[in-house]
């Protein structure tokens, strides 16, 4: 019964992992079937993916007054309950369509902010670490995009686009169902009587500007969120053009990434909290950082990329389980709401124009100036929190109740050695 809670979330996450990978498959195929049009292709996708770090910042205050579980299984239920309208009514329009994806981004988001949420409940619940609960979260968020997407080809392929749909609509339901019946609500912050909703996401904006360790954090997300959509839109199919490669090596290469950040994220959630802190932030975010772009402007063949990718997979799996971990710690558990989406929200930032900085790059550089520049900026992003915090000292999150839009800093003590990461 301890696992219960976390298994359920863990549950929950790769139903709905699985159906949004579905959805990325199924709807371009969806549109582009029934329009033969690349740009309203475009626009519909845009659609659902414009609204999702948005609405996870709005929902900040509510995840924290409400409670994660609510808004989980509120959003799920939402977003399976549109996409199951083709199924009731038929066909849609293209315009109902875009609206349907509209509604499920604005869903999703809030819905996957609230299980990243849970995880550290449910794992303090069944008596492991928050390392572990995270590392076990990611390992799961890998496996549903490398079977998710291999199951949404199948399916758009075997049932077609609008069957799809209904299969994501299910596996929402299935999500909303596990949610409901095995996840329990962490304690809420109730807050002041007299604060109102906009104060309440003033004071998560005032924790987050105050905090020096996370406003590093969060820089270096939006740098390296950017240079990575600037890599994976515009510079790797370049260069594997340039090359005289298909697109059978930049496919190989992903999946290697992927495949090697599952294990090494199981590896994270079995001994992560042993490792020493800042050792494994250098070389997980170095070997699977600007390794990945440098490796391309030195103009090393295929097998040598394909290499490089696989270590920089193993190195993904081990820092990204230990930055969550961070982040939990370093604040209030009655804030997490609004101060994680909100870090969220800038992490996503950068993404609609990376692909447009590694155009630029390129058409003013040529392919080897914007990698070498690209490697060079992820480099320099990277570094910057490995002198910005200090590594060797957890933080204990602070108590939950003296919150108010005035913030003072979170207390840092030393734990005693056998506590220490």
């Amino acid at each position: 019964m301890r696992w219960r809670g976390l298994s359920g979330v863990l549950s929950s996450q790769a139903c709905t992992l699985s159906a949004n990978r579905l959805l990325t498959v199924a709807v371009p195929w969806l549109v582009l079937d029934r329009t033969g049009s690349a740009a309203q292709t475009g626009l519909v996708v845009a659609c659902q993916v414009l609204p999702y770090a948005f609405t996870q910042w709005l929902a900040g205050p509510l995840l924290d007054r409400i409670g994660p579980r609510r808004i989980s299984a509120t959003g799920d239920i939402t977003s399976a309950s549109v996409l199951v309208i083709p199924a009731l009514f038929g066909t849609p329009p293209l315009w109902l369509l875009t609206l349907m994806l509209l509604v499920v981004g604005c869903a999703d988001g809030p819905a996957s902010a609230a299980k990243r949420l849970l995880v550290p409940f449910a794992a303090a619940d069944a008596g492991q670490s928050t390392v572990r609960g995270v590392g076990l979260a990611t390992a799961v968020e890998r496996t549903a995009t490398a079977a998710g997407t291999a199951m949404a080809g199948w399916l758009v392929a075997t049932l077609g686009g609008d069957r799809a749909l209904w299969v994501a609509a299910a596996m929402l339901g299935v999500a909303t169902l596990i949610v409901t019946m095995t996840v329990t609500d962490p304690v809420r912050d109730r807050g002041r009587d007299d604060e109102s909703y906009f104060d309440r996401l003033r004071t998560g904006t005032a924790f987050l500007r105050a905090h020096s360790p996370l406003r590093a954090l969060t820089a270096m997300f939006v740098v390296t969120n950017l240079l990575d959509q600037a890599l994976m839109a515009v510079l790797l199919p370049v260069w594997a053009r340039a090359g005289g490669h298909d697109a059978t090596v930049v496919g190989l290469a992903l999946s290697t990434v992927g495949l090697a950040s599952i294990a090494s994220a199981l590896a994270s959630a079995g001994f992560g909290a042993r490792l020493p802190r800042r050792a494994t932030y250098l070389i997980g975010v170095l070997s699977s950082g600007p390794t990945r772009i440098i490796v391309l402007a030195l103009g090393l063949p295929p097998e040598a990329v394909i290499a490089v990718y696989a270590l920089a997979g193993i190195g993904s799996g081990l820092f990204n389980p230990l930055l969550e971990t961070i982040q939990v710690e370093l604040i209030p558990a009655a804030l997490r709401g609004r101060v994680q989406t909100l870090i969220t929200a800038w992490a996503w930032a950068g993404i609609p124009v990376g692909g447009l900085v590694g155009a630029v790059l390129l058409n003013f550089g040529g392919l080897t100036t914007a990698l070498w520049l690209c490697g060079l900026a992820y480099l320099a992003a990277v570094l910057r929190p490995a002198w910005k915090m200090d590594w060797s000292l957890p933080v204990t999150p602070a108590p939950a109740a003296p919150l108010t839009i005035t913030l003072a800093p979170v207390a840092v003590r030393r734990r005693v050695p056998a506590q220490r990461r």
